[in-house]
C-alpha cells in the first residue's frame, strides 16, 4: 500500500512506490531520511507555479507541489521501492541522535524480512540531520551482527548538506529552544566543531572506507529576514577524500527540486543512478565474502566463562567489536591486533572473555594463550593447534599452522606482562586472524594495528553497582545504601577487583557495608589480602595481583629493576597523586652545598652531609652534574608496568601518580626496616628540595603524607645526632608536653604543622613553646621573640588576629628599640604586625606601618627582591581593603610588571599579584581589564593546581563575581556551580569560604531569574550563619538581605518583608545613617511594601 499526502506518517517509513510491477523483481530500495524538525511530506516538496493557469491580470496562478521522491524518483526507477523515513525531532520532543538511528535501523529491518528483501541493495539519501542519522545508524550496525545483512546491502549514500562538523546556525536554534522550552539534545550535538560529531565521522569513515557515498552542499546563504547565513558550510558538509558537489540553493533547498529539468536535480540523479546500477554486483560480492567466513564456531579453547558480576565497559567492548568487524581496505593486508593495557586487577581478562563470547560465532576458532610464562604460552599454543588436528612441538610451529589456516580465528594473548620480552614472537603472520593482547606493560600498545585501550577505574556509578552486586545486596535496598557504596568505591579508587573483593568481604559477614571504611583503615593489609573461596580471580586478591608485577623486579639483577624498586618505596611514603619529578633534581642541586657541611657542624635546623648521603643511588650524589638518566629509566619501568602514571601538565614539571591501592600495596609490601629506610630517603629528598615553601606548594600534599607516615614529624631536621637517632629508633618523644631538652624539635614540629595546614595543633604547641621560653629567657632574647612571632602567626591563621596583635606589638616595640631601621628581623616583625592589623580590619594602621616597611625596602633592596615585592603586594592589599583602589593599582602594576619579567608564568607569587590586581581593577570599575586578567589567572591555576586548591577556588570565585557584576550571569553560574560542588565535597558545612561561594551562586541564580534555586541555596546558608555568626555579622546580614530579595522575586512578599525588616532593624542599630548597605536594605524594604 503506497503512501499519499493525506496518509503520510510522522514516524516511520512512508513508502511511495512498492517496487516492480507483477512479473518483475524489485531490484533496489531508495530511502530518503529527513532533517531536524522537518515535516514528513513538505520537507521533500518544491512548490512550482503552473504556467498553464497563469491569469491574464498578471496575478499568480495555481501552485503545483513537486514531491521529488514520489514525482521524480518513482517514474525514473520502476524496479525500485521508494520511501522516505520520518521521525519526530522538533519542539517538545526529547530524543538523541542514537535513539533516532537505532529506531531507523529497526524500522528498516522490519521492512526487509522476506528472503528477497534481506540482501536487496539500498541507496540512502540523507538531508541535513538525516545524514547524521544515517551515519550513526551504520556505525551501530557495524558493531551489531543483527544488522549485518542490512549494512552489507548499502550500495551508496547521498548526503545533502549533512553537518558533519556541526553548524553555527545551531547556536540560534539552541537559544530559541531555551526561550520556548524545547529539548536541547540534538541542537547541542549540532554545535559547530562538536567533538562528538568528529568522533562519529571518524568511526563512520573507518568502518565504511570502501562504501560509495557523495556529499552535496549548499552554495547560497539562507535568508532568515533579519539576517542571512550559511547554515552548513562546505567544510562541514563534506568528508575527506570523498567527492563533493555544490547545488545552487540554500540549505532548505538541497532536498527540493522543481522537476526532472531542475539543474540541481540533474546533478543528483546521475549519482543515484550509478549507485542503483552498481548495487547488485557490489552487494552480492560483499555477502558472498561474509558467507565464506561465517562457517560458525568449531573450536572453543577459552579457560572459563564470563563473570556474572561483570559490569560496564560497554564502550570499550563496542570499540573492540567495531575494530574487529571493520573490513576496510586499510586493514585487508595486515594482521588485526588490538591491545588492552592497564594496572593489574582492572578487568582486562574479563573484557576479553566478554568479547570472545559475543563474537564466538564469527570465528571458526577462538584460542586462549596464557602468556604469563614461556612454558604456559607454549602449552597453550600447542593445545590450540591440536584442537583442529595439527601437531606442533614449539610456539613457532603453532604460529605457522595458525597462519596457514583458511578460516577466521581469534587468538587472545592474556597476561603478556614481561617488559623485557618481545611478544612479536607470539603473533602469527598473515591477515586471516585477529589477536587481542592484554598486558600491564604500556609499551605493548605498539603491537596494535586496529586500536588499543588503557583500562582505568570504573566510573563511580558502575563502581557502586559492581560493589553492591558483589555484596549480594538486593536491588531494592540500593537507594538506601547508595552513599555508603560511594564512600567505599572512592576509598578503594574504584579498582575493579578491589570492588569485588570488598563486596565479598561484606557478603561473607566480616563487616557491614557502612563499617567497611573504618575496617579498611584499621586493617588495610588484611582486607586487601582477603580472597573469596569460590570464583577466585587469577591471583586471589588485590595485593597478590600487584605482587605479581613486583616479582619481575625481584627476579631481575638489572640496575634498572633495583632502581625502580627503590623509587617505588620512596613514592609509597609520599602522596599517591602528582609527585613532581623536579623535586629530585632540586634535591640533588641543593645537596652540592650540604655535602660540605659536616655532621658535627650541624644543628637540628641545619641540613648536612648526612642528609645528602641518604639520597638513593639512582640520584648519583657524587656526580659532578645532575644526570636524570637512571631516574628516568626507573620511572619508565614503573610506567611501562602500569604501576605509576606519568603526567605532563602544561607549563609544569612532569609528575608521577599511582592508583591509591597500588600506592598502599607499595608501602605495605615493605618490611618495617625497609619502610624506615624509604621514609628517611623520601624525607631527605623533600627537605633538600624545599628551599622556599611558597615555591613548592605542589609538595604540600606529599609533605603531609610523609609526616603522617611516622610518629615523630620532624622531616625538615633529620640528622645523625644522637637525639635524632633516638627519635628514629624509639619514636618515644611526646608532643603534648614539650620540654626544654627537645625544644628545637618541637619548634620544627610546629613549623611542619603550620606548613601542612594543621593550624589548631600548631597554635596549641606554640603556646606551650612560648610559655616555656618566657619562663627561662630574658625579654629581648632572640629565641623568645622568634617564638612569640611564630605564635602570633599561628593566631592569625587561626582567625584570632586580636591576640596576634597583642604579641606582635610587643615584638615590634622590642625590635624597634634594639635593631636598626633596616634590619631584616625588624622589618619582618613590622610586616607581620601590619598583616595582623589587616586581618583585624584595622586598615589604616596596617597602611601606616607597611608604608614605612616599603619605604625602607625600596631604599635598601633591589627592585626584584622577593621581600620587597611581597611587602608592596601586601600594602596594595591594604589600600584595596581601605577603598583606595587607584593606589593599589599603581603599586600592583609595578609589582606584576617585575614579576612577569622575572618569574615563570605559573609562579604562585605572580599569580597572587595578578589576582589582587584584577580585584583592584574590578573595585575601580575597570571590569574588562579585571575579567581579562582573572581569566588568565584562572586558566593557569586550572592547568597547574588540584581542583580543590584554595588559590584556584579563590580565583574562580572572584572571576564568577566579576561575571555577575558584568551581567554575564550564565558564565557566573557555570563557574560557581563548579566551585560550590568542590567546596561542598571538601570543606565543612560551616566553612566561611563554602558559605561565601554558595551565597554568590544564589545571587547569580537570582539575577538570572532562577529565584527558586536561589531560595533553596540561601535558606541553607542563612540557617548555618544564624547558628554560627553574631546577629550583626556583615556576611550574615548580606545573605539575609539577598534571601529577602529572592522571596520577593518569587512572589513571597510577606516573607520578604518579614526578613528585610529584621535586617533593617539590625543595620539601623549597628551602622551609621549614611552607610550604603543600610540604605540599600531600607530602599528594598520600601519597595517590597509598595507591592502590598
Amino acid at each position: 500500500m503506497t503512501c499519499t499526502k493525506e496518509t503520510v506518517k510522522a514516524n516511520g517509513l512512508n513508502i511511495w512506490s512498492t517496487g516492480a510491477p507483477p512479473g518483475s523483481t524489485t531490484e533496489v530500495d531508495i530511502i530518503g531520511v529527513q532533517g531536524l524538525g522537518s515535516h514528513p511530506f513538505f520537507t521533500w516538496v518544491k512548490k512550482v507555479k503552473d504556467k498553464n493557469t497563469q491569469k491574464h491580470d498578471g496575478q499568480n496562478g495555481l501552485v503545483e507541489e513537486v514531491m521529488w521522491p514520489r514525482d521524480l524518483l518513482v517514474p525514473s526507477f520502476k524496479n525500485a521501492r521508494i520511501a522516505t523515513y520520518a521521525y519526530k525531532s522538533g519542539r517538545g520532543v526529547r530524543t538523541t541522535l542514537r535513539q533516532c538511528a537505532e529506531q531507523f535501523l529497526n524500522v528498516l529491518l522490519q521492512h526487509r524480512q522476506k528472503p528477497d528483501e534481506r540482501q536487496r541493495p539500498i541507496v540512502l539519501i540523507g538531508h541535513s540531520l538525516g545524514g547524521l542519522v544515517i551515519q550513526q545508524a551504520l556505525v551501530i550496525a557495524a558493531l551489531d551482527s543483527e544488522f549485518r545483512e542490512l549494512r552489507l546491502s548499502v550500495s551508496g549514500i547521498i548526503f545533502l548538506g549533512a553537518p558533519f562538523q556541526g553548524s553555527s546556525a545551531a547556536v540560534l536554534g539552541k537559544r530559541l529552544a531555551q526561550t520556548i522550552g524545547g529539548d536541547l539534545s540534538l541542537l547541542e550535538l549540532l554545535q559547530e566543531d562538536n567533538p562528538d560529531l568528529y568522533s562519529l565521522s571518524k568511526d563512520f569513515c573507518t568502518s565504511y572506507h570502501d562504501w560509495d557515498f557523495v556529499c552535496f552542499y549548499e552554495n547560497t546563504d539562507a535568508d532568515f529576514t533579519l539576517f542571512k547565513t550559511r547554515v552548513v558550510t562546505a567544510s562541514s558538509a563534506t568528508l575527506i577524500e570523498r567527492r563533493m558537489i555544490f547545488l545552487d540553493t540554500d540549505h532548505s533547498g538541497l532536498n527540493k527540486f522543481t522537476g526532472k529539468d531542475d539543474e540541481n536535480y540533474a546533478l543528483v540523479l546521475p549519482e543515484i543512478q550509478r549507485m542503483v546500477d552498481n548495487g547488485p554486483s557490489i552487494v552480492a560480492s560483499r555477502h558472498q565474502s561474509k558467507k565464506s567466513e561465517a562457517a560458525g564456531n568449531k573450536h572453543w579453547l577459552v579457560p572459563r566463562g564470563v563473570n556474572k558480576l561483570f559490569t560496564g565497559r560497554s564502550e570499550i567492548i563496542d570499540k573492540i567489536k567495531g575494530a574487529i568487524r571493520n573490513d576496510s581496505t586499510q586493514h585487508a593486508d595486515k594482521q588485526k591486533v588490538f591491545v588492552i593495557t592497564g594496572l593489574g586487577g582492572m578487568g582486562k581478562t574479563e573484557i576479553c572473555l566478554q568479547v570472545a563470547n559475543i563474537l564466538r560465532e564469527e570465528f571458526w576458532g577462538v584460542f586462549w594463550v596464557d602468556a604469563d610464562t614461556k612454558s604456559t604460552a607454549k602449552k597453550d599454543f600447542i593445545s590450540a593447534v591440536a584442537a583442529f588436528g595439527s601437531l606442533a612441538e614449539s610456539i613457532d610451529d603453532a604460529r605457522q599452522l595458525l597462519a596457514n589456516t583458511k578460516h577466521r580465528w581469534l587468538l587472545i594473548l592474556d597476561n603478556a606482562d614481561d617488559p623485557e620480552f618481545d611478544y612479536q614472537a607470539y603473533l602469527p603472520s598473515g591477515s586471516r586472524g585477529v589477536v587481542i593482547i592484554t598486558s600491564r606493560v604500556s609499551d605493548c600498545s605498539q603491537y596494535s594495528t586496529i586500536g588499543s585501550e588503557v583500562l582505568t577505574s570504573l566510573d563511580i556509578g558502575l563502581s557502586k553497582q559492581l560493589l553492591l552486586r558483589a555484596a549480594s545486596i538486593t536491588d531494592e535496598l540500593w537507594p538506601s545504601v547508595d552513599q555508603q557504596a560511594e564512600d567505599v568505591a572512592k576509598l578503594i579508587g574504584s579498582h575493579t577487583l578491589a570492588l569485588i573483593q570488598a563486596g565479598a568481604y561484606v557478603a561473607k559477614g566480616y563487616c557491614q557495608l557502612d563499617e567497611y571504611p573504618e575496617v579498611y583503615i584499621k586493617y588495610r593489609k588484611r582486607v586487601l589480602g582477603y580472597q573469596p573461596s569460590q570464583a577466585r580471580p587469577r591471583y586471589g586478591n588485590v595485593y597478590a595481583t600487584f605482587e605479581a608485577t613486583a616479582h619481575f623486579f625481584e627476579g631481575s639483577e638489572s640496575e634498572d629493576s633495583k632502581d625502580a624498586l627503590r623509587l617505588l618505596g620512596i613514592i609509597s611514603m609520599l602522596h599517591s597523586n602528582a609527585l613532581p619529578l623536579r623535586m629530585f633534581e632540586d634535591a640533588w642541586k641543593r645537596s652540592r652545598g650540604v655535602l660540605e657541611v659536616s655532621d658535627t657542624e650541624a644543628d637540628t635546623r641545619t641540613l648536612c652531609r648526612w642528609h645528602a648521603l641518604q639520597l638513593p643511588e639512582f640520584m648519583e650524589i657524587e656526580a659532578d652534574e645532575w644526570d636524570p638518566y637512571r631516574l628516568n629509566k626507573a620511572t619508565d619501568l614503573l610506567v611501562s608496568l602500569s604501576l605509576v602514571v606519568r603526567g605532563n601538565p602544561a607549563g609544569g614539571s612532569p609528575s608521577l601518580s599511582m592508583h591509591p591501592l597500588a600506592h598502599a600495596w607499595a608501602k605495605d609490601r615493605q618490611e618495617l626496616g625497609q619502610q624506615h629506610k624509604a621514609w628517611i630517603s623520601a624525607a631527605c629528598i623533600v627537605a633538600l628540595s624545599i628551599y622556599d615553601m611558597d615555591e613548592h606548594r605542589d609538595l604540600l600534599l606529599h609533605l603531609r603524607t610523609l609526616l603522617n607516615n611516622i610518629e615523630v614529624k620532624t622531616a625538615s631536621s633529620l640528622g645523625p645526632k644522637p637525639m635524632m637517632i633516638y627519635i628514629f629508633s624509639a619514636f618515644a618523644i611526646t608532643c603534648n608536653e614539650p620540654s626544654m631538652e627537645y625544644l628545637e624539635v618541637y619548634d620544627l614540629y610546629a613549623v611542619n604543622l603550620l606548613s601542612t595546614g594543621d593550624y589548631k595543633n600548631a597554635l596549641e604547641l606554640y603556646m606551650q613553646i612560648v610559655n616555656l621560653r618566657e619562663r627561662v629567657l630574658p625579654i629581648a632574647h632572640p629565641e623568645k621573640i622568634a617564638s612569640q612571632q611564630w605564635l602570633a602567626h599561628a593566631y592569625v591563621v587561626n582567625k584570632q588576629p586580636e591576640k596576634a596583635i597583642e604579641f606582635l606589638e610587643q615584638v615590634v616595640k622590642i625590635r624597634e628599640e634594639t635593631l636598626p631601621i633596616t634590619h631584616r628581623n625588624r622589618l619582618i616583625s613590622q610586616h607581620e604586625l601590619a598583616r595582623a592589623y589587616l586581618e583585624n580590619r584595622q586598615e589604616e594602621k596596617a597602611i601606616e606601618l607597611l608604608e614605612q616597611v616599603v619605604k625602607v625596602e625600596e631604599e635598601t633592596l633591589p627592585i626584584t627582591h622577593r621581600n620587597r615585592l611581597i611587602s608592596q603586594h601586601v600594602l596594595a592589599c591594604a589600600y584595596l581593603e581601605n577603598r583606595q583602589s587607584e593606589k593599589a593599582i599603581e603599586l600592583l602594576e609595578q609589582v606584576v610588571k617585575i614579576e612577569e619579567e622575572t618569574l615563570p608564568i605559573a609562579h604562585p607569587d605572580l599569580l597572587a599579584s595578578q589576582h589582587v590586581l584584577a580585584c583592584a581593577y574590578l573595585e575601580n570599575r575597570q571590569s574588562e581589564k579585571g575579567i581579562e586578567l582573572l581569566e588568565q589567572v584562572v586558566k593557569i591555576r586550572e592547568e597547574t593546581l588540584p581542583i580543590a586548591h584554595p588559590g584556584r577556588l579563590a580565583s574562580q570565585h572572584v572571576l564568577a563575581r566579576a561575571y555577575l557584576e558584568n551581567r554575564q550571569e550564565e558564565k557566573a553560574i557555570e563557574l560557581l556551580e563548579q566551585v560550590v560542588k568542590v567546596v561542598e565535597e571538601t570543606l565543612p558545612i560551616t566553612d566561611p569560604k563554602r558559605l561565601a561561594s554558595q551565597h554568590e551562586l544564589a545571587r547569580a541564580y537570582l539575577n538570572n531569574g532562577q529565584a527558586e534555586k536561589a531560595i533553596e541555596l540561601l535558606e541553607q546558608v542563612v540557617k548555618i550563619q544564624e547558628e554560627t555568626l553574631p546577629i550583626t555579622d556583615p556576611k550574615r546580614l548580606a545573605s539575609q538581605h539577598v534571601l529577602a530579595r529572592a522571596y520577593y522575586a518569587n512572589g513571597q512578599v510577606e516573607a520578604a518583608i518579614d526578613l528585610m525588616e529584621q535586617v533593617v532593624k539590625i543595620k539601623e542599630e549597628a551602622l551609621p545613617v549614611t552607610h550604603t548597605e543600610r540604605l540599600a536594605s531600607e530602599n528594598e524594604l520600601a519597595r517590597f511594601k509598595k507591592a502590598i
